[in-house]
């Protein structure tokens, strides 16, 4: 594969302390395009990504990690890549990890998505609890699928175009697209693969699963998969 061929993209939102490092970081590992989706930050994220040396595409206000994924999905398929990688922005995964995404999806061509997971590594802090519940999502995704999935969940993939044009489509869950997209993608007929990933813990402390979040991302993706399997218009 050459650099060309591939896009790496960063959702991003209020990320001013973290997302320079993490452009440094790709861009260090990947000499191809890198694009920061900056999903109407209040704070400087767009400027740091940009001075990093990332390209930056700006949403109007926060509308969601999964409309600023979708965003980027569309601006790679835009300018012609057969490639996407996608890493948070927080500095919790690893760019190191890059080159064996891209190996992992060259050396097989039956994969059109490779997820990094932090339960094919020893090297992944991840706090029990946490933990806890991602497990029980990869057993249901497992289960659901009929194929053995550790981290259904992780935001660390790599994919190819031909999973990019399904997942700019009305299939995808715009909300949280974790294990039911996992679920949804494998009804259609994309083939997964895993890849160990290192993870560290948010630099800030911050995370996404506080409050009242936890309780409402299990509700609402129990409902998205059990609705998933009723559904007859899975196609690619």
């Amino acid at each position: 594969m050459k650099n060309s061929d591939c896009i790496v993209i960063i959702p991003a939102y209020n990320e001013e302390n973290n997302i320079a490092g993490v452009v440094r970081g790709v861009r260090k590992a990947f000499p191809g395009i890198v694009v920061v989706v900056n999903d109407g930050s209040s704070d400087n994220t767009a400027l740091k990504a940009y001075e990093a040396g990332a390209e930056v595409v700006s949403l109007p206000f926060n509308m969601g990690y999964g409309v600023a994924l979708q965003t980027g999905y569309k601006y790679a398929l835009e300018n012609n890549s057969e490639y996407l990688i996608q890493i948070d922005g927080d500095g919790q995964h690893d760019p190191e990890n890059i080159p064996e995404f891209i190996k992992a999806i060259s050396e097989d061509k039956s994969l059109d998505v490779v997820i990094g997971s932090r339960f094919l590594s020893e090297n992944s802090a991840i706090p029990f609890v946490r933990r806890s519940g991602i497990k029980f999502f990869a057993g249901l995704t497992s289960m659901l699928t009929g194929k053995k999935v550790t981290d259904p969940i992780s935001g660390y993939r790599i994919m190819n175009r031909k999973a990019l044009e399904f997942l700019v489509g009305d299939m995808y869950p715009e909300d949280y697209p974790d294990a039911d997209l996992v679920v949804i993608m494998s009804r259609a007929g994309f083939k997964f693969g895993e890849i160990p990933i290192k993870v560290t813990s948010n630099p800030d402390g911050r995370t996404m699963h506080s409050g009242w979040r936890p309780v409402y991302y299990v509700y609402k993706m129990l409902l998205s998969m059990l609705l998933t399997m009723f559904r007859s218009d899975h196609k690619q």
